[in-house]
């Protein structure tokens, strides 16, 4: 414990408070204590999400928080828009602790006018949840309209489907982010696949428990869905697991970001290095349900977890996710009138 506890108190004296706000379960009361204890520094944890951080930073102007936790996808277009932040000094992060697939790909998401602002704290990813029975032959997304698994998949009428059946179809669908045109080429292929696998959908998901409910009865034997639940249902089951697909498995993450007016620096950058650690990111792991991108902390996960995270990635799964790039204007309109189109069609 020594180890995990050894945090450089560089400032703490002067820095007596961090006002963090992060997603439920990233700072658990255990690890917020050992740190307050090893560093002096008081922790206040306001719970929130992505619009609601938006929200508060912009009344204040960036003020009030000293550290927020923003997906990658939510802070260049923020920071262009209302300048809520200000850059990450990488020099004061260890970044050996961090997963290089992800800190790269949070890099290229979070910079602007060549200053980075986001570093990457937790993640997940949307995949395959198989019964072993169809695993053989659903290796990727568009696997789940094979004929013979009629009535029998699941997914989601949201993006996340558009983008899953584009990349497994060969296209990159991040690549065409930009071109409205090319965008809308691509998403008429993937729209004419998804409706011509409607006969294959037991149903269109709207919430997990749902989901998670028709795979363990069996009802649905394949469907495209997240991570955790994927683990979950493999703890009580060990014959449904969760998969990465071939074409890749697609990546969020929520990241560590620095508010523009926060008073405690040194203090925020404390806390990164603190729960960057393996066994401290496990524990967080535990409370939240998703891991981070601390490398190396699934060793200290619980052996039914960890068993299962090994399971779903190995080395060049995680290096091939699919990280979701920050959304341009009118995309996602563009995205819903094609779901709309593949919901009406018989």
């Amino acid at each position: 414990m020594g180890a995990v506890l050894a945090v450089t108190l560089i400032g703490s004296a002067q820095a007596a408070e961090l006002r963090l706000i992060t997603w439920g379960g990233y700072a658990p009361d255990d690890v917020v204590a050992e740190f307050e204890k090893s560093t002096g520094i008081d922790v206040q944890v306001t719970l929130s999400n992505n619009e609601d951080m938006i929200s508060k930073l912009r009344a204040t102007g960036g003020s009030g928080f000293d550290l927020a936790q923003p997906s990658q996808d939510r802070i260049v277009g923020v920071q262009r828009q209302f300048n809520l932040y200000r850059p990450i000094d990488l020099s004061k992060i260890n970044t050996d602790l961090i997963q290089p697939s992800m800190l790269k790909a949070t890099k290229e998401s979070t910079v602007l006018d060549n200053n980075v602002y986001g570093v990457p704290a937790v993640w997940g990813t949307s995949g395959l949840i198989v019964h072993n029975d169809v695993a053989g032959e659903v290796q990727d997304y568009t696997d789940l309209c094979k004929p013979d698994l009629a009535g029998k998949i699941s997914y989601r009428l949201k993006r996340p489907t558009l983008i899953g059946f584009a990349f497994a179809m060969g296209e990159n669908p991040f690549a065409a982010y930009n071109d409205t045109a090319e965008y809308e080429n691509l998403l008429a292929k993937v729209e004419q696949k998804l409706i011509d696998c409607k006969a294959n959908v037991k149903t269109y998901w709207t919430g997990g428990d749902q989901l998670l409910a028709l795979l363990r009865t069996g009802e649905v034997k394949a469907a495209m869905a997240w991570d955790a639940g994927g683990w979950k249902l493999n703890a009580e089951n060990a014959d449904i697991r969760f998969i990465a697909p071939k074409s890749g498995a697609l990546g969020w993450i929520d990241t560590f970001a620095l508010p523009r007016k926060g008073e405690n620096e040194d203090a925020a950058y404390q806390w990164i290095n603190y729960v960057m650690q393996p066994e401290v990111a496990a524990r967080i792991t535990a409370a939240a349900g998703n891991f981070t991108a601390s490398k190396g902390s699934e060793a200290f996960v619980t052996p039914t977890l960890r068993d299962a995270y090994n399971q779903s990635f190995d080395q060049q799964a995680l290096e091939n996710i699919k990280w979701y790039p920050p959304v341009p204007a009118g995309l996602e309109t563009i995205e819903g009138r094609v779901l709309d189109r593949i919901q009406a069609a018989n």
